[in-house]
């Protein structure tokens, strides 16, 4: 039978790329595209092509459920056409409104699904999968369905908008050096879709910077829009005071703790001299009490001044009936217990120290990232620009434990009295 798709529509000019490397078999791609790029209609399509080729369920998947109902299911064109009509009307058999799903001829069914609980996609057998803006979702719903592709031959293609150098970003730079994936970054230099006037009536109507920077030039350095911290790291890479910082011998090393219980525990190795605070090294784990801690201080050739933990290593745990501290000093640690702030007073004070501060770019990698992606909470609102509104609090992920973390010690380090800062060394200097 002879199937008339794609309906109505073509890959644009810059869309042929991706389209010839499908259909000479790639089963991986990788297309960090610019906002306006077309990237789910081109992907919807290439799904209605395959699942009259091959007989299976396909999704295509969001961060949220929410997030797919608006954007696809509900979604249109700029041109007012639905999405949903790029499937051969007389080929569809039923769709399910409340399952946002499409029954065709066939026997295929495509579906939008949203990775809220990804445990709730366990079990199914999907031969084709879209991650639509995968840098939002949660990447263990990749790790879930992976195995199934590679079992059943199937493929995967993901699509986003970079938002820092989190696993998009990580995914992306895989992809690149693997040579049976397709990757591509489309920036609005390239693509040509949207001219440049656009992009700045968008930034003269008010569109942050850092949205600019990731949408439409796809950068993966810019400050994520929402971060605390993401300005200051930026301004720290450009200032030259991330990189290569070595541990000084002659200077103490204070460390600052996120103590988790069910929780990751986070830790930065930190040596102050002047005005410097340098980052020299970072820890973090999760699952393990603090004699495994104790033991990686120990193994470690610094000599300590203190260990500043947060004011609810106060709290007596219930089954030994100690606090942290007293069982850290037990053990010979000697912990000192940060002045607890109202939160916005301890964020405040790590802005004020990250421009005083240069780090480690190996040994301080994931607590710089963190730093990077530590955000304000995300509500489902957008603003007229498109632009995210947040909650005026902190969104609890991996980033909030080195983040926290370092807020321990803006909050904690002035306590330590006269003596390291009577400590000299060379000024540091990153080259």
């Amino acid at each position: 039978m002879h199937y008339n798709i794609p309906v109505g529509w073509a890959p644009r000019t810059y869309q042929s790329a991706l389209w010839k490397a499908l259909e000479d078999g790639t089963k991986r791609a990788v297309c960090v595209w610019h906002r306006r790029a077309g990237k789910d209609l081109c992907a919807l399509n290439w799904t209605v092509c395959e699942a009259f080729k091959r007989t299976g369920l396909y999704w295509h998947i969001f961060p949220t459920y929410k997030q797919g109902r608006k954007i696809l299911w509900d979604g249109m064109t700029r041109d007012g056409r639905s999405f949903l009509s790029h499937f051969p009307e007389d080929l569809v058999i039923r769709t399910r409104d409340d399952e946002m799903s499409v029954w065709l001829e066939g026997g295929s069914l495509w579906q939008v699904i949203g990775t809220d609980d990804p445990d709730k996609l366990v079990g199914a057998n999907p031969v084709g999968c879209v991650f639509s803006e995968y840098s939002l979702q949660n990447p263990k719903v990749w790790n879930l369905i992976r195995p199934i592709l590679a079992e059943n031959g199937g493929w995967a293609m993901f699509i986003y908008t970079p938002r820092g150098r989190n696993h998009g970003y990580r995914l992306y730079k895989m992809a690149q050096e693997n040579p049976t994936w397709f990757a591509e970054i489309l920036s609005v230099d390239t693509s040509g879709a949207i001219p440049l006037s656009a992009v700045q009536e968008e930034r003269d109507a008010g569109m942050a910077e850092e949205m600019i920077q990731q949408e439409f030039y796809c950068s993966f350095d810019a400050p994520l829009v929402g971060a605390y911290y993401g300005d200051l790291i930026s301004d720290a890479q450009t200032g030259n005071r991330i990189g290569k910082v070595p541990w000084e011998p002659e200077l103490k090393v204070t460390t600052a703790w996120d103590l988790g219980i069910a929780d990751r525990t986070a830790i930065w190795f930190l040596q102050q001299s002047g005005h410097e605070h340098r980052a020299i090294d970072y820890y973090e784990s999760s699952g393990v009490g603090l004699d495994h801690y104790n033991k990686v201080l120990s193994e470690k050739p610094y000599a300590y001044a203190n260990h500043l933990v947060p004011h609810d290593a106060m709290v007596r745990e219930l089954g030994t009936g100690k606090t942290r501290v007293e069982s850290a000093r037990k053990m010979g640690m000697r912990m000192k217990v940060a002045p607890k702030l109202p939160l916005a007073d301890g964020i405040n004070a790590v802005r004020m120290l990250i421009p005083k501060m240069w780090f480690d770019d190996d040994k301080c990698a994931r607590g710089i990232q963190g730093l990077r992606e530590y955000t304000k909470e995300q509500t489902e609102e957008e603003d007229v620009d498109g632009s995210p509104i947040f909650r005026d609090q902190p969104k609890h992920d991996w980033a909030s434990h080195p983040a926290d973390a370092l807020r321990t010690y803006a909050v904690g380090h002035r306590r330590e009295g006269g003596e390291r800062r009577r400590q000299l060394a060379p000024k540091l200097a990153i080259v």
